[in-house]
């Protein structure tokens, strides 16, 4: 007798041990799978709007350097043409000069100030363009200028530079045109 009680016992709990189990094992398969805390995920999410906007402020930095130096490089065309059309060769070439400077700075994305900024940048495996310099589109650490517009520049500098030396009217306003055109597409958002 006391052996039945003994296995009536154990029968009922055993019984019981697999209602509980059962009943455990349907509110798991009910519950949503694990996954991470929404904390986490809107801290996540903030470090990456976070690191975009640091992308788009260095993508908008460059674009700033290129417009103040080609403003700069206008001013000094435009002292040059002055010069030119009051038959003053001397303060034309100066100024001619400038514009080739000013134009060289432009297809290098600033000057060595800047240069040795993005060099610091790289070291730390920072580059803007990875993607595009793996393409053979930008050079090292470069953000806005791409291989194909800073050859472009060099050429238009090494022209204003030559031109220094017997400057034309309207050869100026033609290469002036050219560096426009480049700068204009490298100033668009989004390039």
């Amino acid at each position: 007798m006391i052996r039945n009680e003994i296995s009536g016992g154990a029968v009922r709990l055993l019984q019981g041990i697999l209602a509980v189990g059962l009943t455990s094992a349907t509110v798991l398969a009910d519950a949503p799978a694990p996954g991470t805390p929404a904390e986490v995920v809107a801290t996540y999410s903030s470090l990456a709007d976070g690191i975009l906007a640091l992308k788009r402020t260095e993508e908008n930095l460059c674009r700033s350097i290129l417009a103040a130096t080609i403003a700069h490089a206008h001013v000094a065309l435009g002292r040059s043409q002055k010069a030119l059309a009051a038959g003053d060769a001397k303060a034309a070439q100066a100024g001619l000069e400038v514009v080739a400077a000013d134009v060289a700075q432009l297809a290098t994305e600033g000057d060595n100030a800047v240069g040795a900024i993005r060099k610091k940048l790289i070291e730390a495996g920072q580059h803007h363009n990875s993607a595009g310099e793996a393409q053979g589109i930008f050079d090292e650490g470069f953000v806005i200028v791409t291989r194909a517009a800073k050859a472009k520049l060099l050429e238009s500098s090494r022209s204003f530079a030559q031109m220094a030396q017997a400057p034309k009217a309207e050869a100026l306003d033609a290469e002036w045109k050219k560096v426009e055109t480049v700068v204009s597409e490298l100033l668009k958002p989004g390039k």
